[in-house]
């Protein structure tokens, strides 16, 4: 049965793959683009494509922009907050204005996306929500403490919304891909500059590495597509979905570091309860 989805940020990357794969199959995309140009490239891949432009940022035209789709185009059966960019910058060098953009973008574009479609979806007593974390959601690198704060904030809220809705019929599901293909460590990325010596050692092997993987990472995007395609299809979506061996991998190494960090403090965690 052919849905309706509504994707954040279809002129490039996970968007604009899964975007791909969604009317490839069939479905109707209502997708988000920041200028007109990209608005006519994006209504050029079919009659299934409907752009709209709009800057996630801008959070009091949400809500008349999700309103336009539901009339205009038809029931969003699957909102996709894929919209985002990534701050590399070491947490001592980057300023206060450049966290609060990081999470306007990551976080709070993502979620006033949720709070319009939810009366939408409520009312139907269905839907289903995908939110595009990263295996950065997870796990940590150094260098990346505003993108990864943003990324676990969302992560949480994922978490928890989905146990409000699971008796409104409404599903959540966190994506964390590892690296892809994307242009998320090209374009996509903002990088705080340089000016305190101490830090050279631990981040500038990390961003000479992550320029020279960028568009030589293991992930294939649109092979990510289809799995999140499959995921929004599902009856029964998992509350959490790792993309990319990379990302299998290195969560799982985190998920054991923490529990020996827990199991070697564990007594000193008991002693704290009321006698």
């Amino acid at each position: 049965m052919a849905k309706t989805f509504l994707i954040t940020g279809v002129s490039s990357g996970f968007g604009r793959a899964l975007a791909e794969a969604a009317l490839s199959d069939g479905h109707t995309v209502a997708g988000t683009v920041r200028n007109d140009a990209d608005r006519q490239k994006f209504e050029a891949l079919g009659r299934g494509a409907h752009a709209l432009v709009l800057d996630v940022t801008d959070t009091q035209a949400i809500a008349p922009a999700v309103a336009d789709v539901e009339n205009r185009i038809g029931a969003i059966d699957v909102l996709v907050n894929n919209a985002g960019y990534g701050h590399e910058g070491i947490l001592e060098e980057s300023s206060i204005d450049d966290l609060r953009r990081q999470f306007e973008v990551n976080v709070f574009g993502a979620v006033a996306m949720i709070q319009a479609v939810l009366p939408f979806m409520r009312k139907r007593h269905a839907g289903h929500i995908l939110n595009i974390t990263s295996m950065g959601g997870i796990i940590t690198l150094p260098g990346l403490s505003y993108y990864h704060g943003s990324k676990f904030a969302l992560e949480g809220i994922s978490e928890s919304l989905g146990k409000e809705v699971s008796d409104l019929g409404i599903k959540v599901t966190a994506i964390e891909p590892g690296g892809f293909r994307t242009d998320w460590a090209g374009r996509s990325m903002v990088r705080a500059a340089r000016s305190i010596a101490d830090y050279d050692a631990v981040i500038e092997p990390i961003r000479k590495r992550r320029a020279e993987l960028s568009g030589r990472q293991i992930g294939d995007p649109q092979k990510a597509a289809q799995a999140m395609l499959k995921v929004a299809l599902s009856v029964n979506p998992p509350a959490h979905l790792l993309l990319g061996s990379d990302a299998v991998r290195l969560v799982e190494e985190k998920m054991k570091s923490l529990q020996a960090e827990f199991d070697a403090f564990r007594s000193v965690s008991l002693s704290t309860d009321v006698a």
